[in-house]
């Protein structure tokens, strides 16, 4: 079993910046990738950024060049620092770890990002 928390969620206007933090607890030596998803109201929940064990990170098209993921193992903590952020990133963002040989999904509680003037 795996626990995922997630913080630095908020309101921020066009153009600005935010930091999402996400800890694992439990089982965390068993954790494959991290990412994070997000999900806006009436659309589907889609992935934004993913980073592995060894740090390779990924990022969906609409966000790359403004959005960076990070990791620290250590602290089994991956982060999301999302620059010049626009109204359409606004979501509710969950952060995700894959898990175990069957990389299992487990999945934070989500945090609420506003982007709005």
């Amino acid at each position: 079993q795996v626990q995922l928390v997630e913080s630095g969620g908020g309101s921020v206007q066009p153009g600005g910046s935010l930091r999402l933090s996400c800890g694992a607890s439990g089982s965390t030596f068993s954790i494959k990738a991290m990412g994070w998803y997000r999900q806006a109201p009436g659309k589907e929940r889609e992935v934004v950024a993913a980073i592995s064990t060894e740090g390779t990170a990924n990022y969906v098209d609409a966000v790359k060049g403004r959005f960076t993921i990070s990791r620290d193992n250590a602290k089994n903590t991956v982060y999301l620092q999302m620059n010049s952020l626009k109204p359409e990133d606004t979501a509710v963002y969950y952060c995700y770890a894959l898990v175990g040989m069957d990389f299992q999904y487990y999945w934070g509680q989500g945090t609420q990002v506003t982007v709005s003037s």
